[in-house]
C-alpha cells in the first residue's frame, strides 16, 4: 500500500505522540472524521497503528501483543513449521519474541514436553498447559516481558535442553545476526554457547537489516525456519555458513 500525503502526516504525528484522538487527526489534516477512520482502518490493516475508543494508538514494536497484530497469519505459519521439528520427551528453550510466543501457543496442547522460557509471556501461555514448564528468574523488561541480566545468564548455564528456537532482529551477509536491545542479545548469546540445536524463526523481511548488537551465533544456528520470500541471494548466504533451512510453501 502506498500511503499519500495525509496518511504519512497521520504516522508523523502518531511518531510524535503515541496516541491521537479521532477528532485532532480529522482538525490537523483539515479534513472530516469519516475520512479520518477510513484512514485508520486502511493503516491499521497494514500494521502501522491499532485503533482503541475514537483514537489512533501507535504499534510499540516492543510489546508482545503489538507485534502478534504484525503478520500474524504468516508468524502463525512459522510456528506450525518450527513445530515439527520437535519430538516427545524433547526438552526445549523457547526465547522472546512474537513467532516464538505463537510456537509456544501451538506446543501447549503437547504433554511429553518440557519448555525453558527466560519470557513472562510465553510462561503465561502455556500456564494451564500440560507441557512442564521452566520460567527463569533475573531482571523483568516490562514491555517485551523478557527476562535478562547476570542472573538469567547463570540460570541458563546451569540448565540443559536440546533444542533451543530464537528471535532475531536482524540479519546482514557481512555483520550476521543482530538485535536491537543489548541485555536479550546476551541472553541469546548465552542460550548459543550451550550448543544445542539452535534453531532461529523469523520472516524474510529482517534479512538485509542490521542492528548494533552483533549476536555471538557463528557456527552455533543449526536451522532457520523462515518464509517463501527469502531471496536466493539470501539463501546462498546462509549455506554458505552451513545453516540448514525450512520455508514456508
Amino acid at each position: 500500500m502506498k500511503l499519500n500525503q495525509r496518511q504519512q502526516n497521520i504516522l508523523q504525528l502518531l511518531n510524535r505522540q503515541g496516541k491521537v484522538s479521532v477528532a485532532e487527526l480529522a482538525e490537523k489534516t483539515a479534513v472530516s472524521v469519516v475520512t479520518i477512520r477510513h484512514d485508520l482502518t486502511l493503516l491499521e490493516q497494514e500494521n502501522y497503528l491499532k485503533r482503541e475508543h475514537g483514537f489512533a494508538v501507535l504499534l510499540d514494536i516492543d510489546n508482545v501483543d503489538d507485534r502478534l497484530r504484525v503478520n500474524f497469519t504468516q508468524k502463525q505459519a512459522l510456528a506450525q513449521l518450527a513445530a515439527t521439528l520437535i519430538e516427545p520427551g524433547d526438552t526445549i528453550f523457547i526465547e522472546g519474541g512474537s513467532s516464538n510466543a505463537l510456537l509456544a501457543r501451538v506446543l501447549a496442547r503437547q504433554s511429553d514436553l518440557t519448555i525453558i522460557t527466560a519470557n513472562l509471556y510465553i510462561a503465561s501461555l502455556l500456564k494451564n498447559s500440560p507441557v512442564e514448564v521452566i520460567l527463569l528468574g533475573g531482571l523483568l523488561q516490562s514491555k517485551s516481558e523478557n527476562v535478562v541480566g547476570p542472573l538469567t545468564k547463570q540460570l541458563i548455564k546451569q540448565i540443559h535442553f536440546n533444542k533451543a528456537f530464537i528471535g532475531i532482529d536482524g540479519f546482514h551477509a557481512e555483520y550476521g545476526f543482530t538485535g536491537r536491545d543489548m541485555m536479550r542479545a546476551e541472553v541469546i548469546d548465552t542460550v548459543l554457547e550451550k550448543n544445542a540445536e539452535n534453531i532461529i524463526i523469523s520472516e524474510s523481511s529482517k534479512f538485509g537489516k542490521i542492528y548494533p548488537y552483533s549476536l555471538q551465533a557463528a557456527g552455533f544456528i543449526k536451522k532457520i525456519v523462515t518464509d517463501n520470500k527469502i531471496t536466493p541471494e539470501q539463501e546462498a548466504q546462509f549455506k554458505r555458513l552451513h545453516i540448514e533451512m525450512l520455508k514456508l510453501d
